[in-house]
This record gives structure tokens, sequence and C-alpha cells, in this order.
């Protein structure tokens, strides 16, 4: 039977129609990769520039370094309605960001990994609580992790 092998489907009439154009579509990854042909939190970006996956990368870093920075940042206890929206206004943004890594992460791209330790890391370092004296021993506390 004609047309049934050449690519074409049978259409209405007995004429025969052309399949319908395939849509280029980027493999999703579910184990890590090393590569520069990613998308990381929007669709087709970065894309295939080299360029474009560096800055991605630079984002995702300084991303989680402001993370780090609002975990560690210490507002001052007022009482009132005012400074208890403030907190809670920036507890939302600290973990809309964090949920934005996360999303980063899910790309399995392993240099956005890298990029996000490496962002904890300096944020926890430049942030990070400095030791503590307790009972004349100096004590170094790593804070409390709330997702």
């Amino acid at each position: 039977m004609a047309g049934m092998n050449d690519g074409h489907m049978p259409g209405m009439n007995g004429t025969t129609t052309s399949p319908p154009p395939h849509r280029h579509k980027m493999m999703k990854h579910m184990t890590f990769f090393w590569g520069t042909h990613s998308e990381i939190l929007f669709s087709g970006w970065p894309g295939t520039r080299t360029g474009m996956y560096a800055l991605a990368l630079i984002f995702v870093f300084a991303l989680c370094v402001l993370v780090e920075w609002l975990s560690h940042y210490r507002l001052p206890a007022k009482p009132g309605v005012a400074a208890g929206i403030l907190r809670s206004l920036l507890h939302a943004l600290r973990m809309g960001l964090a949920y934005l890594v996360m999303l980063a992460l899910m790309s399995f791209n392993g240099g956005v990994f890298l990029a996000a330790v490496a962002g904890h890391a300096v944020g926890f370092l430049a942030f990070g609580k400095p030791e503590e004296a307790h009972a004349g021993k100096a004590m170094a506390y790593l804070p409390l992790i709330s997702c």
C-alpha cells in the first residue's frame, strides 16, 4: 500500500498527510552529568553557549552566598507587629531563594552542584557565627537548618 512506509500518514479521502514536525527536546538527566549543555531554572537557559553557562554558575554561586547571608543576618529583637512582619518577609525571601537553589540543583549538572556548595561555603565563611567562649574553651557551632 503506497504511503504506509514513507513517513506519511493516511488522511481523509485516501490522501496522505505529512507527519507533524519533530520538536527538538532536551533530554532531562536523572543522574549527575558534566557539561555546558544544560537547562538551569528556565527553559533554554543557559543554552549551548559556554559564556551563558559560566554566568549561570556565577548566578547560582551568588544565590547561595545570599541565602547564607540571610540565614545569619540578625535583626534587632524588637517587639511589635511591624518587626514580626519584617522577620516573616525576610524568612520568606530566604526560603524562596533556597528553593531556587534547589531547583537549579535539579538540573543534575555537576558544575551547578559544585557552584552551589562553594557558594554556601563562602557565604558561611563570610557570615557565619564567630566562635563563642564556653567554659574557657572556644567553641564553634553550626547554625540550625530549617527547611
